[in-house]
């Protein structure tokens, strides 16, 4: 039963980052565990039912836990619609900025969400997000990065790799949520998928790319590519 399950949930997941993935293989694993050590210690009901039947209503009864992937947002917002507001604390010594505050700068942004500062993906995208950063200036775009790490875990971040871009503090992964990125996975709790939004000077969504994780090293060469096209 639970290769079955594991594989029906893997089939479920493939579209998700490896991070993620892995927490949900792991959250997945634990939960047997857990249901195998119950199982073992259960006794006779008081009905009558021996502990073998008693199991086999328990195992059919959690199947939907067990094969359930984690909940994901259920929207994405579409391209020409107007991009959910928002106002969270950032790594730039915990200031806050909102996405209005973000948009009267006059420059195009690019919001990307991602799960976690320090993790081999994240670490991967925000230095290849670095290395451009003078392209994108040169683009009047700013990089805007969103994940549920704290400020404080964002400035350390930062410093580490000489990141010269806004972290912002999506904790409890509200705003990732707005923009259908957010991830529940259970006993880890909430994150942010890997999801970047292109939005224009006015707050408009002009372009979501939601298959980074497949070529996350290039993904800063495509959204300037996709950039240059707006002008082209």
């Amino acid at each position: 039963f639970f290769k079955i399950s594991l594989k029906f949930c893997l089939k479920k997941l493939h579209t998700m980052n490896t991070f993620l993935l892995s927490l949900s293989i792991l959250s997945f694993i634990t939960q047997c565990k857990a249901f195998s050590v119950f199982m073992s210690s259960a006794p006779k009901t008081s009905f009558g039912q021996n502990r073998a039947n008693f199991n086999k209503n328990i195992v059919i009864g959690s199947a939907a836990l067990f094969t359930a992937a984690p909940a994901i947002a259920s929207s994405i917002p579409v391209v020409g619609s107007k991009a959910p507001s928002f106002e969270l604390p950032s790594n730039d010594n915990g200031k806050t900025y909102s996405l209005s505050e973000l948009t009267s700068t006059g420059k195009t942004t690019v919001l990307y969400a991602y799960p976690g500062d320090f993790t081999s993906s994240c670490t991967i995208e925000a230095k290849s997000f670095q290395k451009d950063i003078e392209k994108y200036k040169a683009l009047n775009a700013q990089i805007v990065g969103l994940s549920v790490d704290s400020a404080e875990k964002h400035l350390d971040f930062k410093k580490k790799y000489g990141l010269d871009f806004i972290l912002l503090s999506d904790q409890g992964a509200k705003v990732a949520d707005l923009y259908g990125a957010k991830i529940d996975i259970p006993i880890f709790g909430k994150f942010a998928n890997r999801y970047t939004y292109i939005i224009s000077k006015d707050g408009t969504i002009l372009k979501v790319f939601t298959d980074v994780e497949s070529h996350v090293a290039e993904h800063s060469s495509e959204v300037l590519a996709f950039l240059n096209g707006l002008i082209a």
